[in-house]
């Protein structure tokens, strides 16, 4: 079966979008099979692992309302291992149209249920806010990745998501966990990046993985070019940093 890890945090900015399409990619390198959910409607997932939203037919708001079923909604992409459950604009009036449906918190679930077992991993990258979306993602996974800033604002909002993560472990999903803490956005030519890092380990009580992501200009380039960093720049910084951070997550795997 596969392991389904939500990557949110309501704060935007922090490179939630850039460690979905990046651990998604570095694990698929690794040779497991990955399906990448982008629940965002700005759709930076999609247009990120090379997809144009205009040639896509179905996309995970017309699999919420409906309209098709998850599999006519995944697409292949050019990366060998790694599918896509893409996202556009659409997608933001999606919440108002699910206020009439029952158990509208389950609807990604009760699709995702369908093909789980076809993945080793299922990334799915949340939209920034606690919105119904997000909601969905996290009643779908097993855990929930955190990326965290490393700036002086760091922990502003993140009480709130571990509040939320805790409610819907309590009424909707309690087998949910958190996954971790991710940093991004690193400077080591920097005071601040050392105490945020030093003031989030003293602060949280959850698992805070290794890998720290440096601030890197070609983790920047490469959504432009519609590759992940690993394809775009192979050598870089950032793509040895996501490499070791796919390697952190399977290992917690075998823990497990």
């Amino acid at each position: 079966m596969g392991r389904i890890i939500a990557i949110a945090n309501q704060k935007g900015g922090v490179g939630k979008t850039t460690t979905a399409i990046n651990l998604s990619a570095c694990l698929a390198e690794a040779g497991k099979k990955i399906l990448t959910i982008d629940l965002d409607p700005q759709g930076n997932t999609t247009s990120g692992l090379g997809l144009e939203r205009e040639e896509i037919d179905n996309t995970v708001y017309e699999l919420m309302i409906g309209k098709c079923t998850i599999r006519e909604s995944i697409c292949k992409t050019e990366i060998e291992n790694l599918c896509l459950l893409p996202s556009d604009i659409n997608l933001a009036g999606a919440e108002i149209e699910l206020l009439e449906i029952s158990e509208k918190e389950y609807i990604l679930k009760n699709e995702v249920d369908y093909i789980k077992d076809d993945f080793d991993y299922i990334i799915i990258d949340c939209p920034p806010s606690l919105s119904m979306l997000t909601i969905n993602a996290m009643t779908t996974a097993n855990t929930v990745l955190v990326p965290i800033q490393c700036e002086y604002y760091a922990l502003e909002g993140l009480s709130q998501l571990i509040h939320t993560i805790n409610l819907v472990q309590k009424r909707l999903n309690p087998d949910l966990e958190m996954e971790g803490v991710v940093f991004t956005m690193y400077d080591a030519r920097t005071n601040l990046s050392l105490q945020v890092v030093d003031n989030v380990k003293t602060n949280l009580d959850t698992n805070i993985y290794k890998t720290i992501i440096p601030r890197n200009i070609r983790l920047a380039e490469a959504p432009s070019y519609g590759l992940p960093i690993n394809l775009y720049d192979t050598k870089s910084a950032g793509a040895e940093s996501y490499r070791l951070l796919a390697i952190e997550v399977m290992e917690r795997e075998d823990i497990r």
